[in-house]
């Protein structure tokens, strides 16, 4: 007997996917939000200053995902801009890990790279993270912009956060679907806003 998914298992998966994304393009509080973490990123690198991502697993690969397409491009040719993901240097990852703790890994970094006027985006689905908790704590104190991306109440970071993009669901998979989703949106408006095309 098979333990594969069928063709409906997998419909249903892509109906739930779906399903999340719709609770988000109605919420109109949450899309103003979303709105207002792009004018945060761009009134950022007008300044001359970063966005700096942090997350575990997925969300860091979320982390660097979005850092890539800003440093990078997303649509179109264009100068780069400063974002990067806190996790990307394992030789320092390892060291803090093992010196001081893995909750310390992104504080420690944000303390070393951050400026007021920074963007913080804080990734963690449950909201509840500590290392994600200590960098958003972090960041506060030097007066960057924290913008916390989570699921459903937005957890323990939700007290933490300047703007709160949490994505109506507790199904893991799905807020981060829903999250490179608003990371894709946030790409565009940025790239649209500083470098037009027309």
């Amino acid at each position: 007997m098979s333990n594969t998914l069928g063709i409906q298992d997998m419909a249903g998966i892509i109906r739930d996917s779906i399903a999340v994304k719709q609770a988000v393009m109605t919420n109109t509080e949450l899309l103003s939000r979303i709105g207002a973490l792009s004018d945060a990123c761009v009134t950022a690198y007008r300044q001359g200053r970063k966005l700096l991502l942090c997350g575990n697993g997925g969300s860091a690969a979320d982390a660097q995902h979005i850092a890539a397409e800003l440093s990078g491009r997303f649509y179109y040719d264009r100068p780069p801009l400063d974002a990067e993901a806190l996790h990307v240097n394992t030789s320092y990852l390892t060291a803090v890990g093992n010196d001081y703790s893995y909750d310390e890994v992104y504080a420690r970094m944000v303390r070393a790279r951050g400026r007021a006027g920074d963007v913080l985006v804080a990734i963690s689905t449950s909201g509840n993270s500590a290392n994600v908790l200590r960098a958003a704590e972090a960041a506060r104190e030097l007066g960057m912009t924290v913008a916390a991306w989570t699921g459903e109440g937005g957890g323990q970071l939700a007290r933490l956060a300047d703007i709160l993009i949490d994505i109506p669901s507790h199904n893991t998979p799905r807020i981060q679907e829903a999250h490179i989703l608003i990371g894709h949106i946030l790409c565009e408006d940025i790239e649209r806003t500083l470098f037009p095309r027309y």
